[in-house]
């Protein structure tokens, strides 16, 4: 990440958070301060980004995405972090063609850490991230826990 896309990021998402009404200019810091508390993460974070100091952690990421209604991936994309190759959106399949129909099952997402070549020490992460990409009716093949668990 450069410091460019660091700016990009930033202004990009100053202005999506304006949008959703959090009012980030006043001196009094009450709009980030919100924005915080609605995402359950520290006030820094968001000053940090704000500022063009830091890029947001992962989980924090997410939170902001959720908070902000924009995808986790269109956030990951925006900062720079991932390509829209790296994320690709899944094509609809033809009418007739899928998993309920083609007799073929769906991949796990530990079967395709190991098809994409993941490092063995960086499938649980992998899994964790893809595994926010699924539809809610899927279930990964299995729980992958968190550090809180």
């Amino acid at each position: 990440m450069t410091a460019t896309d660091l700016d990009q990021f930033a202004a990009w998402i100053e202005e999506l958070i304006r949008r959703r009404g959090f009012d980030i200019d006043s001196p009094r810091g009450g709009g980030k301060s919100r924005l915080a508390d609605e995402a359950g993460v520290h006030r820094a974070a968001i000053t940090r980004l704000l500022q063009r100091q830091s890029m947001p952690d992962l989980e924090t990421t997410r939170r902001l995405a959720h908070v902000l209604d924009v995808s986790v991936r269109e956030m990951l994309i925006r900062s720079s972090r991932l390509t829209e190759e790296d994320l690709p959106l899944p094509q609809a399949p033809s009418p007739g063609v899928g998993p309920a129909t083609s007799g073929t099952r769906r991949l796990t997402l530990e079967e395709a850490a190991e098809g994409l070549g993941i490092a063995a020490d960086q499938r649980e992460m992998f899994i964790r991230v893809a595994g926010q990409f699924l539809p809610s009716t899927s279930t990964p093949a299995r729980r992958v826990p968190l550090a809180q668990d």
